[in-house]
């Protein structure tokens, strides 16, 4: 097995992997959520135009009081799977899993003196993950709390 030198980064370690996966997994996870938010946000915001407009036009009830019901049923789609939240949280560690595989690749920061830079990853890595996990378990928990 070769040493890889202290100034270059690893690319094949186990903490760059995980490093990647993690981009990977937060990177599509954001996107996600942002698609879906966005496109219930346009539903409901085209449902909630259309509802003085078919009034005015004197359609049947059932139209404005369906357009109605759709108005609250995609907002409590959005609530319930919390899709803004969860994209800005998600967007927000993949932010800063992209500013650690930098300074890694870069050898700069906390990795520039760091001995065993691969380890130093491993624990960054590890923390931001637990953090944002920390995070969700707490809003789902206050969620909970506010159903019961």
């Amino acid at each position: 097995m070769t040493a890889v030198a202290p100034d270059v980064a690893d690319e094949t370690s186990a903490a760059y992997q995980r490093l990647e996966e993690q981009l990977n997994w937060y990177d599509s996870k954001a996107e996600l959520n942002q698609g879906w938010y966005r496109r219930l946000k346009v539903l409901q915001l085209v449902a909630a135009a259309v509802v003085p407009v078919a009034a005015g036009q004197s359609a049947p009830a059932w139209v404005t009081g369906g357009l109605g019901a759709l108005i609250v049923v995609v907002e409590g789609i959005q609530q319930l799977f919390q899709l803004q939240p969860n994209w800005s949280t998600y967007r927000s560690t993949c932010e800063a899993l992209k500013h650690e595989k930098f300074l890694y690749l870069s050898r700069a920061g906390h990795y520039a003196s760091a001995t065993r830079p691969e380890a130093l990853l491993a624990e960054r890595v590890e923390g931001l993950v637990s953090q944002e996990h920390a995070s969700w378990s707490s809003a789902q928990e206050e969620a909970g709390a506010g159903e019961r």
